[in-house]
């Protein structure tokens, strides 16, 4: 999104902790501040020095398991740590408010698409925590402080394809990342958690969006606020699912490595299936994606995993 808003001409700040980041991430155009989301009296500074009138929230924790396991984290994380920026927003004077929602508030969808005015039944803490600051978001715009857009992803892959910028934790849980650490060596193995769900093959189906149509959906969104045209709730998606065999399949025929998989127990607060609707983003904002095919979201992401493999590389010894 940096990216994407500097090449627009866009002045940008970048607030992030690092936790998960890397400084070496943010393009050297823009304004990087190390710090957290939820410091109110850092954000408020920020928004005086830089004149901002525009927010893009996408910092958060946002691994299922994990949110399952320790709930408590993951509300300060991700809803107490929101509130805190939203009302920083609010007060000083900031219009726009664009964040990063999730497929996880719809919770058990299944196969068919699911859309926006689908029922709101969060099976984990991730899924209720962005929940939490979706609603908000709405209370804060309905005082007439600040209008949004809240976009809920749904399973994001792939890479800057001009290869600026990729998924870079070294511990991600992201599905296509993860088969292409196993395929470089990086990982043993793949695991592959339930194979037992009621799905075409028994295991979880995902709609997968390439990052670069998600970038695309965010800066609509923002040119739509800036037009007048009022607060909007979009999901993020293609509207067709694939298995995790069939993604695994894919990332073994693009890389052309037979890694080794293994099947084992579902993970707490999975979904056996869910597949947008993005209708509304379709007809609303003309939002047409450039890279609809898993083997190019697949491609993208290998090529960044082997980029970042040769930047993480040890030196040579310099010892003779």
């Amino acid at each position: 999104m940096t990216l994407a808003l500097l090449d627009a001409g866009e002045c940008v700040v970048v607030l992030d902790n690092l936790v998960t980041g890397f400084d070496w991430a943010v393009d050297p155009r823009a304004h990087f501040v190390r710090g957290d989301a939820g410091n109110m009296e850092l954000v408020s500074r920020l928004i005086a020095e830089h004149a901002i009138s525009d927010i893009i929230h996408f910092a958060g924790s946002v691994v299922v398991p994990d949110s399952v396991a320790d709930p408590l984290s993951y509300y300060a994380n991700n809803t107490a740590a929101s509130r805190n920026l939203i009302e920083a927003a609010a007060v000083n004077g900031v219009k726009r408010f664009i964040f990063s929602s999730t497929a996880a508030v719809y919770g058990m969808a299944g196969d068919e698409p699911v859309s926006e005015d689908a029922s709101l039944a969060p099976l984990s803490p991730y899924g209720r925590s962005k929940l939490m600051t979706e609603w908000m978001l709405a209370d804060t715009a309905a005082t007439g402080a600040l209008e949004f857009g809240v976009l809920r992803y749904f399973n994001v892959a792939g890479a800057d394809p001009q290869g600026r910028s990729g998924q870079s934790t070294a511990k991600a849980t992201h599905l296509i990342k993860a088969a292409c650490q196993a395929a470089l060596g990086v990982r043993e193995r793949l695991d592959i958690f339930g194979t037992d769900y009621p799905t075409r093959d028994g295991t979880c189906v995902r709609d997968y969006i390439h990052v670069s149509d998600l970038v695309d959906a965010h800066a609509m969104v923002l040119a739509h606020l800036r037009s007048g045209h009022g607060s909007v709730t979009l999901n993020c998606g293609y509207g067709r699912g694939a298995s995790v065999r069939e993604v695994v399949e894919t990332v073994k025929a693009i890389c052309g490595i037979d890694f080794e998989v293994r099947e084992t127990e579902r993970r707490p607060g999975d979904p056996a299936a869910i597949v947008a609707s993005a209708q509304r983003l379709r007809t609303e904002l003309n939002w047409t994606p450039k890279f609809d095919d898993l083997t190019q979201i697949v491609a993208s992401a290998w090529a960044w995993e082997q980029a970042l493999r040769r930047r993480n590389a040890p030196e040579p010894s310099d010892a003779m």
